[in-house]
């Protein structure tokens, strides 16, 4: 028996609307509907990043989701100041300001806009439904 590995499986997010949320993720970013169930007394929908999964579920009897803080500007980065998940992101295949622009042009908002983190490397984060953010980077190729 070989040794134990980790693989990554998925993110889960509560959404207020998980239907909305779940067609803003395959509409805006082009995430693919693979699942829609009811656990739990809450609709929970699967949407597909080529193997990487975003679990979104609405709130649950009993449950009373607070927002999330934005993000801050401080002197030279941007966190939502609180413990936990800050963010998550997705590498971009192709041109990052082009892929960006057409997100812009579908209605997407970004909390930074797209900027060179590093010299040669330009990231942005996108404003997702429920006060996620996503950062968006270069895959390099």
């Amino acid at each position: 028996m070989s040794d134990p590995r980790l693989e990554f499986d998925h993110v889960h997010i509560i959404a207020e609307d998980p239907e909305a949320a779940a067609a803003w993720y395959r509409d805006m970013l082009g995430g693919e509907i693979t699942g829609s169930h009811q656990v739990r007394n809450a609709a929970q929908i699967s949407v597909d990043f080529g193997g990487t999964i975003i679990v979104i579920r609405g709130q649950r009897p009993g449950e009373r989701p607070g927002r999330k803080n934005d993000l801050k500007s401080f002197e030279d980065y941007v966190s939502h100041d609180q413990w936990g998940t800050d963010h998550f992101g997705f590498r971009v295949h192709g041109e990052i300001i082009a892929f960006c622009d057409g997100l812009q042009a579908k209605g997407a908002e970004f909390s930074v806009e797209p900027y060179e983190f590093l010299p040669g490397r330009t990231i942005a984060y996108l404003k997702a439904p429920d006060g996620v953010t996503i950062e968006l980077v270069p895959a390099g190729d």
